[in-house]
């Protein structure tokens, strides 16, 4: 854990340092071959059932847009399974996020084992899902982080002994 520190909170994109924690951050994302402007959307681009309603999803002029619009979907418009399907495909987008830029992987390292929080202000289902607010919820984005940080590490261990 960083000295003194056993909590981080993030939320906005622009604030520095942890904002790149962000799914709205702009670090561009390879994902199932497809490069992506950000993790916000190779996720929602995952979640419609048809090619032009995921086409539509992405035009949207920026990460925070392109969530409104997903999150406005009607059920038959979403892939079956998303309920089930929707955080390990966080969990594979963060992992591809973090190995593509050595940066932001030695960042969420650097939080030692502090524990990783979404901190949303906006009390609804969704911002109690990824993150909290007023210290409720389930703060799913944080858990995926603080499992990827894990798995990481343990990666880097690994390599390490192979050296």
């Amino acid at each position: 854990m960083r000295e003194g520190i056993e909590e981080i909170r993030f939320y906005r994109a622009n604030e520095k340092p942890y904002g790149a924690f962000s799914n709205l951050s702009r670090w561009p994302v390879i994902f199932e071959g497809i490069e992506y402007p950000t993790a916000e959307h190779a996720y929602q681009a995952g979640k419609a059932r048809k090619p032009a309603v995921r086409d539509w999803i992405l035009s949207a002029p920026s990460p925070s847009l392109v969530a409104m619009a997903a999150h406005g979907l009607y059920y038959w418009d979403i892939v079956p399974g998303w309920s089930k399907n929707k955080f390990t495909r966080m969990k594979h987008i963060l992992i591809a996020k973090y190995t593509q830029h050595p940066e932001l992987r030695a960042l969420l390292d650097s939080t030692g084992d502090a524990r990783l929080v979404e901190s949303a202000t906006v009390d609804n289902e969704v911002n109690r899902t990824w993150g909290e607010v007023n210290g409720k919820g389930k703060n799913m984005l944080g858990v995926l982080l603080m499992e990827v940080r894990e798995e990481l590490r343990q990666d880097a261990q690994s390599e390490k002994k192979r050296a």
